[in-house]
């Protein structure tokens, strides 16, 4: 069983288990302030792998449709086209960057492969693979697909000054940039585009290290499909002001553990998962910047299981080269697990019926996967028939119409194949 969380000694000794039973393989990675004037290369990366847990466990398939597009219109995209919402997979690889710490100017070639996925937006320029003749708007992302990206000639540029684009409007893509880490910049057909980090992002069809079902006492199967240990994992859960979390002991095999009162607090949960990222070997700013970056999505309405993927996973499915290779090079990856919990259910089920958009905002780019999980696409009864149409007047008053039309294509392409 997990610990508990009823007191801030209980907390903390979870948290310290989590640290020393990882700790030493991350502590004996550099930590030194990366300006030193000695300091070769030095790479840090982080990235989420997101995925919505199915009745058995089991990461399924699905297809955001969202109001929001959380990206400047600077990024690049595959194709052109609003990529990433129109392509099927169970894994949504969401903002990996790279960090570039070094005391000279230097030029380095990267590339990343993508076992069982496609990278579909990154910044700045670079060459991604993409598979010939498909459809961004009906292409689904399978076990078959091989993608990545190349950036041929980064150059790092250490005591570079440089303004960095930006746009008007709001966007979690600048939180990013509130390190330590050199600028870069890298030539475009357009010029120099300049960052202070390499960033890409892409859709795949692959299954998560760890299943997690739900219990009908409401209790939650863990099981680590994968060889090695997942270090840390952190058990989640919001209604309305209220949120509470627990801190879960490493995962070896599997473990079913209760979920949280809702007692806690954002700021204690942002400090125990900051310290948990850094103990994977980012330094204090990146994980701040990455907490930052994804503030008002990770800690929303509902209820999901975050969890430290384990180094060698991330190594296999999103294998990474850089040349010269750098001194020392930490990637720090956390995965995020929907849990579509009976209160889930009825939340939406009623906010539908209602009516309340403003509920419904809340679950915003799982909300069609939440309620496929109400109301199965072949069910004829009156009342997911209603539901099925609440949800589509929803989306038509919320999605921008180009978005709204092609949400009836690939639903209705989804269908097809998966019958």
């Amino acid at each position: 069983m997990a610990s508990t969380l009823s007191t801030p000694a209980r907390r903390f000794g979870a948290l310290v288990c989590a640290i020393l039973t990882f700790g030493f393989s991350a502590g004996s990675r550099e930590h030194a302030h990366p300006g030193r004037a000695d300091s070769p290369l030095i790479v840090h990366e982080w990235g989420t792998f997101t995925s919505i847990a199915g009745a058995d466990g089991s990461a399924i398939e699905w297809l955001p449709l969202s109001a929001r597009y959380d990206l400047p219109s600077f990024v690049e995209r595959y194709r052109n086209a609003p990529a990433k919402a129109g392509l099927r997979g169970t894994i949504r690889m969401e903002t990996p960057v790279l960090y570039f710490y070094s005391a000279r100017e230097t030029t380095v070639s990267v590339h990343v492969a993508f076992h069982h996925g496609l990278i579909t937006e990154w910044y700045p320029h670079a060459t991604p693979a993409q598979p010939p003749d498909s459809s961004p708007r009906k292409f689904t992302v399978d076990t078959e697909t091989r993608g990545g990206i190349s950036w041929n000639a980064v150059s790092i540029a250490p005591h570079l000054v440089v303004n960095l684009p930006r746009e008007s409007a709001a966007s979690h893509y600048y939180a990013a940039r509130e390190t330590s880490a050199a600028p870069l910049f890298v030539e475009s057909p357009t010029g120099a585009q300049h960052e202070k980090f390499l960033f890409y992002r892409g859709v795949a069809s692959f299954s998560p290290p760890i299943s997690a079902r739900i219990l009908s006492d409401n209790r939650l199967a863990l099981r680590n499909r994968d060889a090695h240990m997942v270090p840390a994992l952190i058990l989640f859960e919001r209604r309305g002001d209220k949120l509470g979390y627990r801190l879960l002991p490493p995962l070896v095999s599997s473990a079913v553990v209760d979920t949280p009162s809702t007692s806690g607090t954002l700021d204690s949960l942002r400090a125990d998962f900051e310290q948990l990222l850094i103990a994977q070997g980012l330094y204090a700013d990146e994980a701040h910047a990455m907490l930052e970056t994804w503030r008002d999505s990770w800690f929303e309405e509902g209820s999901r299981l975050f969890y430290i993927v384990p180094r060698s996973f991330v190594d296999s499915v999103l294998p990474l080269s850089i040349d010269p290779a750098p001194m020392q090079m930490t990637r720090a990856f956390v995965g995020r697990i929907e849990l579509i919990t009976p209160a889930t259910q009825n939340a939406v089920e009623a906010a539908l019926l209602s009516g309340d958009d403003r509920t419904l905002e809340k679950y915003d780019r799982f909300l069609t996967s939440i309620v496929e999980s109400i109301s199965p696409e072949d069910s004829p009864s009156t009342r997911d028939l209603q539901l099925r149409d609440s949800l589509s007047s929803y989306l038509a008053r919320t999605l921008p119409r180009t978005l709204t039309r092609f949400s009836s294509t690939a639903s209705g392409d989804s269908s097809r194949e998966r019958r």
